[in-house]
């Protein structure tokens, strides 16, 4: 039984990070703001290297019938992203519009990754599983900071120009 479960939460983490590439693709090709195409590439890049790894532990899980021992790569910083969303490039974004649309439904994906592989980082038996989640919702919580603070300051942007402040 508990080797069902696992190999159903490999193929559901593995189909999350497949749709969220295809999202964070479109997002990147379809955004008229510079910035927004790269952070959005950057981040469909990262589910892809996502994707691999768990194709790689379920392959590894099938034949093996347990998780090995792994070292996973390395989150980038968020400075990557600083250079790329500059306040002209903010100011550019419109808060009603596509991109800002796009950051809002990639916030909403992110949680519900986070959701799950906290989840089963935590019901994991095997310690490697849950490294394996842990790293991931790790990840992903970067991705969510990163979206949540774009987000915010569109809506403070928005707020100031209209003067409404509920204060």
């Amino acid at each position: 039984m508990e080797e069902l479960k696992t190999i159903e939460i490999l193929k559901t983490a593995i189909l999350i990070e497949r749709r969220g590439e295809a999202f964070y693709r479109k997002v990147s090709e379809q955004a008229s703001n510079s910035g927004v195409k790269e952070i959005f590439d950057i981040m469909a890049r990262e589910e892809v290297l996502h994707a691999k790894v768990l194709r790689d532990k379920y392959a590894d899980f099938m034949k093996n019938k347990k998780f090995s021992s792994s070292k996973f790569p390395k989150q980038e910083d968020d400075s990557a992203a600083d250079i790329v969303l500059t306040e002209e490039v903010k100011k550019k974004i419109s808060s009603a519009g596509f991109e800002a649309a796009a950051i809002s439904a990639a916030i909403d994906m992110e949680n519900k990754a986070i959701e799950v592989y906290s989840d089963r980082a935590r019901n994991a038996t095997d310690p490697n599983e849950k490294k394996l989640y842990k790293w991931l919702a790790d990840w992903e919580r970067g991705h969510h900071k990163l979206l949540f603070d774009l987000d915010r300051d569109l809506r403070e942007r928005i707020w100031n120009d209209n003067q409404f402040w509920p204060f």
